[in-house]
């Protein structure tokens, strides 16, 4: 990266745990596409996070880091734009994440929202694994060896930003000046998108999801699954708009947004179908799937490309991170972050 190009700078990326689907399309992989011409944007496929709670199951997280990684390059993420990189081959993040591990306690993981609420989902209890609990932290390590200061989440992701900047100040302040950035989150237009069942976020745990390489007979499925208005029970009935997830899905994926609130407008009134609704929504996931599901074939054909794309991006990422930590950067003229930490300690005794 040259002294003159200032752009921003983006990290982001997925746990890879299953095939990605359109709850993360709408959640952050439109924008990124999107952003990868004004931004510098590194995408990590985070196995390691992906680890916390599936350790009994690594085969799981390995075998889909190149499934991801098709999903990233078949929506439109470009390599040459875009770096893709491994988690797991990033010595320099277990590292801050040890430091950073002693600037927050049991007591703030823990009061943290998100992570009260996927303990809950995932019904750990108090049987929780301790690198899951601590996964905000490993994820403050992701965001500040990138010197990230743009952070591309999902609104129930603030929580994890706000605790990244807490450790971000933490240690700039004992280090004695501001070495790390602060981040800010970058929200979706769109909020969370339910499942296809419409009771919770769509997720892969949860089964609820529609990939993004659906065949047109899942997507059909998925969207005669639907749930609408139970009191619309007759077609001249007039019908509730609000939680009915036929029109949320169509708020978030159907272009003409005039249509849409035409629809919404006859079905409050009455005269319109949930059949004739839910066709319309086939035809616009179809639409939107169909070219994403082709290119995602073609680029099957060829994993020694992805494989180069992947250890490409990860070798580039893996100089950056190690930059961060050792300190040896052209902004920064200081000496590696965990010296200057002990140094700082001895002298304070």
């Amino acid at each position: 990266m040259s002294n003159a190009d200032q752009r921003p700078i983006i990290l982001t990326g997925d746990r890879p745990t299953g095939q990605l689907h359109l709850g993360h399309f709408v959640g952050s992989l439109r924008s990124r596409v999107g952003l990868q011409d004004s931004h510098h944007q590194h995408l990590l496929l985070a196995d390691a996070q992906a680890l916390t709670d599936n350790a009994d199951n690594p085969d799981k997280v390995r075998n889909n880091i190149l499934q991801v990684a098709l999903d990233y390059l078949a929506v439109g993420i470009d390599p040459t734009k875009t770096t893709i990189c491994v988690q797991s081959c990033l010595p320099a993040l277990n590292e801050l994440t040890m430091l950073y591990l002693n600037f927050v306690t049991v007591a703030r993981l823990e009061r943290n929202p998100t992570i009260k609420s996927e303990i809950q989902m995932r019904g750990f209890e108090r049987d929780i694994p301790a690198g899951f609990l601590c996964y905000p932290v490993a994820q403050a390590a992701d965001i500040t060896a990138f010197k990230a200061t743009v952070v591309p989440v999902g609104e129930d992701q603030i929580p994890m930003i706000e605790q990244t900047n807490e450790v971000v100040r933490r240690v700039n302040r004992q280090i004695g000046h501001d070495l790390l950035p602060e981040c800010k989150a970058l929200l979706s237009n769109m909020g969370r998108l339910p499942g296809f069942d419409g009771k919770a976020k769509m997720s892969k745990s949860l089964g609820n999801t529609i990939v993004l390489n659906a065949s047109d007979k899942d997507i059909k499925k998925a969207v005669n699954a639907m749930y609408t208005d139970p009191n619309h029970l007759r077609i001249e009935d007039p019908g509730q708009v609000e939680g009915n997830i036929v029109f949320t899905y169509l708020d978030a994926f159907d272009p003409n947004k005039e249509e849409v609130e035409e629809l919404k407008a006859h079905y409050r009134r009455g005269g319109l179908g949930d059949g004739t609704v839910k066709k319309r929504l086939e035809g616009v996931l179809k639409e939107l799937i169909t070219p994403i599901r082709e290119r995602r074939a073609e680029l099957e054909k060829d994993p020694d490309y992805i494989m180069d794309v992947l250890k490409q991006g990860t070798e580039k990422c893996r100089n950056i991170t190690q930059q961060t930590l050792d300190r040896k950067s052209t902004r920064l003229n200081s000496s590696h972050l965990v010296i200057s930490y002990a140094v700082f300690c001895l002298k304070k005794k």
